[in-house]
């Protein structure tokens, strides 16, 4: 279930994107029901946004151009979400250049309370990071450009550096920005080919408008998409089935590491890639939860004995322990 306050991010991008709505038509967008859909507004006008609503079965709901200027008031929890956020946007460049976000954590540091200031930096105590993954810089202003016309569902002409350093300029139908937890993929349809592609945002030189509207009438799953290119060169495969929800399994096992698919209710089928069969197999048992290998037979049998393995060396590591004293 999505979160509160992703939902009334969502909302609020919607109530911005065009002059009126609907709570019906709020409420089939967003996959909620419209009693939600008015409690999430009573919600954003208790925040101060100036949300206003026309009487009737058919009136809508519109964000104020004019409403006031909201004070920025934040409490202890929330001062310190905003500040590990912007810390690990620096870190992770999941907004594209991380100077700017290191510019505004910095300063936000200065402005909070001691005992804010002790939290964080216990944090910082015990927080590390992997080296990034090389790649050119992404500006933000790059990123909103590109995130502009995927929104507005502009046609673009991309001029584009590929891995060999080699541009071109090329047509294409911009549809959604993907990240990975690495990088940012643009998907979006090569005009002249007639087909769906991934362009790495940190190699987009320039994404020129051409005030072209487009539509799409089956567009691909843009996650699952980016997903496919990612594994696609790994020369062996393994397809598990977890007893997880589709969400559950893909927090567990991430887009970009495998392939899902809805097997019922409470059941998940992932396709895992991986160098060879011992590399997939220790994948697979350190996730932690039970799973059923359906395919190759030697990945099913590589696990099972790692399993049988460190279910015995529990066992006798187990048996070797004094007994518990009791509290005294």
């Amino acid at each position: 279930m999505i979160s509160t306050s992703s939902r009334l991010l969502h909302l609020l991008s919607l109530l911005s994107s065009r002059p009126s709505w609907t709570a019906g038509e709020l409420a089939r967008r967003m996959s909620i029901t419209e009693r939600t859909v008015r409690r999430d507004i009573a919600r954003l006008r208790e925040l101060g946004y100036d949300v206003t609503s026309d009487p009737g079965r058919w009136g809508g709901y519109r964000l104020s151009d004019g409403g006031k200027q909201v004070p920025l008031v934040l409490d202890d929890e929330e001062s310190l979400a905003v500040s590990v956020a912007l810390r690990e946007a620096a870190q992770t460049g999941v907004i594209g250049d991380d100077q700017a976000a290191l510019s505004a954590f910095l300063k936000l540091r200065q402005l909070l309370p001691a005992r804010v200031a002790s939290r964080l930096g216990a944090m910082d105590d015990v927080f590390e990071h992997t080296t990034r993954v090389c790649g050119q810089p992404l500006s933000p202003g790059m990123l909103a450009g590109l995130a502009r016309v995927c929104r507005r569902c502009e046609r673009i002409e991309l001029a584009y550096r590929n891995m060999r350093g080699v541009d071109s300029v090329r047509e294409v139908d911009p549809y959604r920005l993907v990240f990975t937890g690495n990088r940012w993929y643009l998907v979006a349809r090569d005009v002249a080919r007639d087909t769906w592609r991934t362009f790495r945002a940190d190699r987009v030189v320039e994404a020129r408008p051409t005030g072209r509207a487009v539509s799409f009438d089956d567009p691909p799953d843009a996650a699952r998409f980016v997903a496919e290119m990612l594994t696609s060169d790994y020369p062996l495969y393994a397809t598990v089935r977890l007893p997880l929800p589709l969400a559950d399994a893909m927090r567990l096992v991430p887009p970009t590491a495998g392939v899902h698919r809805v097997d019922g209710p409470d059941s998940t089928i992932v396709e895992v890639g991986g160098q060879d069969t011992e590399s997939l197999a220790i994948y697979l048992v350190r996730l932690g939860t039970p799973l059923t290998v359906l395919a190759p037979g030697s990945v099913r049998e590589e696990v099972r004995r790692r399993a049988l393995a460190l279910a015995d060396s529990n066992t006798v590591a187990g048996a070797a322990d004094s007994p518990p004293r009791p509290d005294r």
